[in-house]
């Protein structure tokens, strides 16, 4: 659920899909928000719902969502609960769940927890009400157990951590401290109404790295990281799912190979095809990396936003172990990011959306024999040298043209073509 904060995304809202969750779940549930101004008054709806329906609450206070997940198991918990918004503006907010093994939840139990959102739950009485404790200094637990898991000997190195005046605001500094590194810290100061204001994975190109060996740029929940480099060169995910996988290889330790999405870069395609390492590609969206990861036995997935799984280490995409594990390898290769991120050459992308018909028509003029004849025509231009990708929105009249080529020019030229024609054909009654 996400939405305006008590706007479409009400107190009631989280009081009633906590009452249910409690249904579903019952025993120990866990509850994490980010800094927004709106998180204690969904939190504390939400701790009042799974309480009233029977389940014990332990509210974690702020923590990164990746916290929220990597503390479940250890706590005992049925299920886990984040109430945050992630990278959105501090106006929205969002209520997701995870199982008591810290992972996404599958869809049927989604839909369990939906339709009791809509049905009358029993509501115990005396002792069947569930007790809401509070867990102190949570993010620090959480930073704590990451180092057990992850712990780079980061003497000597200069960081700079942008926090996005988000979840991370405490537990990456203190984490990094920990290991040795000389932290710099900024966007680590929440009000409530600046998380991802100007700061963060969002505004990568903002953060000035000079003086320091590598900067880390949250986003607002912590679940992903970007990176820049000590030349000023912004890492993205793509290129740090390449540097990770490259180490795991050479280190033997690469089992099931990479799994991530339609939208990473041709050039990183290239590069895992250079080194002999296997890929999956899935659909758009770290549920769909996450699924294929645990069903392959991959040891690296993610997203080019920067939400990577590192399977060994974490069940969900985790800013705070992404950013551990590329200082490890930094430490242990002792070269700069900006040699290590040599591992993969960036192709040149152009992306056109596309509007077309009413909702629901973006599927139906993707397939379209005109669009199609497009498409072919544009995968023949392109050759091996390139690619297009044309992707239907679920959720808007839009069909998304991506093309990618050694060549610029190349890459704008045929994007635009291609895209012409799909506003032709949108136009057309389907």
């Amino acid at each position: 659920m996400r939405g305006v904060a008590n706007r479409d995304l009400t107190p009631e809202d989280a009081v009633r899909l906590g009452l249910a969750a409690a249904g579903v779940f019952g025993g120990t549930v866990l509850v994490g928000r980010d800094t927004r101004l709106s998180g204690g008054m969904l939190s504390g709806a939400l701790c009042a719902g799974l309480s009233a329906g029977g389940a014990r609450v332990v509210d974690l206070g702020v923590i990164p969502t990746p916290g929220v997940a990597a503390l479940a198991p250890g706590l005992g918990a049925t299920a886990a609960a984040v109430v945050s918004a992630s990278h959105n503006p501090y106006p929205d907010n969002g209520i997701k769940f995870f199982s008591g093994e810290g992972r996404k939840l599958p869809r049927e139990r989604e839909r369990e927890i939906e339709e009791g959102t809509g049905a009358e739950v029993p509501r115990p009485t005396g002792d069947g009400i569930g007790a809401v404790e509070t867990l102190d200094d949570a993010a620090g637990l959480y930073a704590g157990e990451t180092l057990k898991r992850l712990s780079p000997d980061a003497g000597g190195m200069k960081v700079l951590l942008d926090c996005a005046n988000g979840a991370a605001y405490r537990a990456a500094p203190e984490a990094l401290g920990r290991i040795g590194a000389e932290v710099t810290v900024v966007g680590a100061d929440p009000t409530g109404t600046n998380i991802n204001e100007g700061c963060g994975s969002t505004h990568i190109g903002d953060l000035d790295a000079s003086g320091h060996d590598v900067a880390f740029a949250f986003d607002g929940d912590a679940d992903r990281v970007l990176a820049v480099d000590e030349r000023g060169n912004v890492v993205d995910g793509d290129k740090i799912l390449a540097i990770l996988a490259r180490d795991l290889k050479e280190r033997g330790a690469l089992g099931g190979g990479v799994v991530v999405t339609v939208m990473s870069n041709l050039g990183f395609f290239k590069a895992m095809d250079g080194m002999g390492v296997p890929y999956v590609v899935t659909p758009v969206g770290d549920r769909h990396v996450a699924e294929e990861m645990l069903r392959t036995g991959a040891s690296v997935g993610g997203e080019q936003s920067g939400h990577v799984i590192l399977a060994e280490h974490a069940t969900t995409g985790d800013g705070l172990v992404t950013a551990l594990a590329l200082l490890d390898v930094m430490a242990r290769s002792g070269k700069p990011l900006s040699e290590l991120a040599t591992v993969m050459d960036v192709y040149p992308q152009t992306l056109i959306n596309v509007a077309v018909g009413g909702a629901g028509s973006a599927k139906a003029v993707a397939a379209l024999g005109a669009v199609e004849g497009a498409v072919a025509g544009a995968e023949e231009k392109l050759g091996e040298r390139g690619r297009i990708l044309l992707r239907p929105s679920g959720t808007e009249p839009v069909v998304r043209v991506m093309v990618e080529h050694e060549d610029e020019a190349v890459c704008r030229e045929v994007c635009a073509g291609v895209a012409r024609v799909v506003e032709a054909a949108g136009k057309e009654d389907v």
